[in-house]
């Protein structure tokens, strides 16, 4: 793949056509002004010395020299290979609770917003290790496959919102299993998963799951996040979520069940609260994971192209310096094939 480093520079370009206007009106500007003094054919034989195609082939010269020299400062760069590398670090995969209970505020700005903000800063703190994300509520879905690309993680993750996932509910076990079947072929990597929720209205066997995954070698840790006192789930402003009877609905952090489904994974449990103690205590468990040999794709860096543009640029006005307007006196008269 081909780019520019500083394409701004490019801009520059526009210039030359200036240039040629301008000397073309030099050019007709000279040709008048020895009109004044006779017939052009009879004046260009008083002076055999003068060469009017030297004088173009020293414009041009300079003018593709101006040309060149501006591709040059523009930074012309070959790159972008896809190329495979080995790295020692671990896989993780992170399932993020995204249903309506997480808009709560009883953490701040609120439960889905400070869970991005803990993975926003973990995945800063990665080096060799693989990420993948998915997204879950009534149902799981994958939002980034696992891949060392640090940017599309953050990128995705910015974006992710409770209308990802139309169905309601916590469906934890249904995330559990697709982030089993997300991780690499590599069986000697460690695995982790990362679950993200509130606990509340989960569906189905998420500790089996659990304990599923343990014995693949994939540990789960859960961070539980929300208040077990709950907190009202805001809707259009000021207004609160209500159920069916007009009540408004107040969501709770199932901490009980999120602790079951950390030990059935062999991780930990952490609550998060408005400060970064559980992002710091969950840093270091996975810090303690051993680091294993993986490949990755990656893009290597782009090479800079400009060296030869430069030599050919300095090549050219090295012989528009060299060249003379006018014919050599020594060798005027000198007729090689006569």
């Amino acid at each position: 793949m081909f780019r520019f480093a500083n394409p701004e520079f490019l801009y520059l370009l526009s210039a030359l056509p200036v240039l040629i206007v301008l000397y073309i009106y030099v050019v007709l500007a000279n040709r008048k002004a020895l009109r004044k003094y006779g017939e052009p054919a009879l004046i260009s034989q008083l002076m055999p010395e003068v060469s009017p195609k030297r004088q173009h082939a020293k414009f041009w010269l300079l003018f593709t020299a101006i040309a060149v020299t501006v591709f040059v400062i523009a930074g012309p760069q070959f790159g972008s290979k896809l190329e495979t590398v080995k790295r020692q670090g671990i896989e993780i995969v992170v399932c993020l609770d995204v249903s309506n209970s997480m808009m709560a505020e009883d953490i701040r700005p609120n439960r889905l917003e400070k869970a991005k903000q803990m993975l926003s800063i973990m995945t800063d703190g990665f080096s060799n290790d693989k990420v993948g994300l998915i997204v879950f509520a009534g149902d799981a879905f994958t939002q980034l496959p696992i891949t060392s690309d640090y940017i599309s993680a953050k990128m995705f993750l910015s974006s992710i919102n409770p209308s990802m996932v139309s169905s309601q509910g916590t469906a934890i076990e249904r995330a559990i299993s697709l982030a089993e079947r997300s991780f690499t072929p590599n069986e000697a990597s460690s695995k982790a998963i990362l679950i993200i929720t509130d606990g509340e209205n989960h569906e189905g066997d998420a500790v089996k799951a659990a304990t599923n995954a343990a014995e693949k070698n994939i540990k789960i840790h859960v961070v539980g996040i929300g208040s077990p006192q709950g907190e009202p789930i805001p809707v259009d402003g000021n207004n609160f979520m209500k159920d069916s009877e007009g009540n408004t609905v107040v969501t709770k952090l199932n901490e009980q069940m999120c602790k079951e489904i950390a030990a059935a994974g062999q991780g930990i449990y952490v609550r998060a609260e408005n400060n970064n103690a559980a992002l710091r205590t969950l840093q270091a468990e996975i810090n303690k994971m051993d680091k294993t040999e993986m490949d990755s794709k990656v893009y290597s860096e782009y090479d800079e192209q400009f060296h030869v543009l430069a030599w050919l640029a300095l090549a050219l006005l090295t012989v528009e310096l060299l060249m003379l307007e006018r014919k050599n006196r020594l060798f005027r008269k000198v007729k090689l094939f006569s």
